[in-house]
């Protein structure tokens, strides 16, 4: 396996980092509002300053690129990057409920080559390496092949669900609440779901780890206009994620990538 200390590394690193959101989500944590109005907890903030320590001292030339700190350009120059969500799906850990999640890849010529995403509430760590397969727990996994005729299961907004935004979608699939787009790659990866959709923007701390996972797990991930992702840009944002299982079914593959169409007419 390529990149066995860089994993090593943040396997130790995410773990600690997601004892401490437990933590704190049991004995208590300070909410306050960011200039955009999203939500950032003590915790946030917490397990960016773990992550941010293990991983700038083992790998001390790589770039930082993270929700919770300051954005420079000196990251542009670096051969590599780490980006982080430090938890992914605030507001579901303010709210207790386990689908919030901690996102770590590590970049390197703009593409992930070493990915993990960890929810502490289910002890649940996915983790990848280019070329090395989806693991869980650190036992490689394969998604499994759907069992039955019951419509695929979809993550996405349910704004975006209850206004009509994927109408294109009714009647194929069945819409499962997105809290955390992350987490929400990490069960398409595995086979839990068959597929994510938002048109949404996104960040590439939402996503860089979960890309890897699909990928690597032999699904299919792009932005809302079917264009490959590309991380470490100069701007960190996309208009849109749109990501299959290994297991979706073809229709659904087609229907979305309708989707896409539709969103390339709309940002033109």
């Amino acid at each position: 396996m390529r990149w066995p200390n860089e994993l090593e590394v943040l396997l130790h690193a995410i773990r600690v980092a997601g004892k401490e959101a437990v933590r704190l989500a049991v004995t208590g944590f300070e909410t306050i509002q960011k200039a955009d109005r999203s939500p950032v907890t003590s915790a946030d903030l917490a397990v960016n300053q773990i992550l941010h320590s293990h991983l700038q001292s083992a790998f001390p030339t790589d770039g930082w690129l993270s929700e919770e700190s300051p954005d420079g350009p000196d990251r542009l120059q670096k051969a590599r990057v780490w980006v982080v969500d430090p938890i992914d799906g605030t507001k579901a850990f303010i709210n207790r409920e386990p689908e919030f999640c901690i996102s770590v890849a590590l970049i390197e010529g703009g593409r992930p080559i070493v990915a993990a995403i960890f929810n502490p509430s289910v002890d649940e760590l996915y983790t990848a390496t280019r070329g090395g397969g989806l693991s869980l727990n650190a036992k490689p996994i394969t998604p499994p092949a759907l069992q039955d005729e019951r419509p695929p299961i979809v993550a996405m907004s349910p704004w975006e669900w209850d206004n009509g935004c994927l109408s294109c979608l009714d009647g194929m699939v069945t819409s499962r609440p997105m809290r955390s787009i992350a987490w929400g790659l990490a069960l398409t990866a595995s086979g839990h779901i068959q597929g994510l959709v938002t048109l949404e923007p996104e960040n590439e701390w939402d996503v860089a780890a979960g890309a890897l996972l699909i990928e690597e797990s032999g699904g299919q991930i792009h932005d809302g206009g079917g264009r490959p992702l590309a991380f470490n840009q100069t701007t960190p944002r996309y208009r849109g994620t749109i990501a299959t299982g290994a297991t979706c079914p073809d229709a659904l593959r087609q229907n979305l990538m309708f989707l896409t169409r539709m969103e390339k007419k709309t940002g033109e």
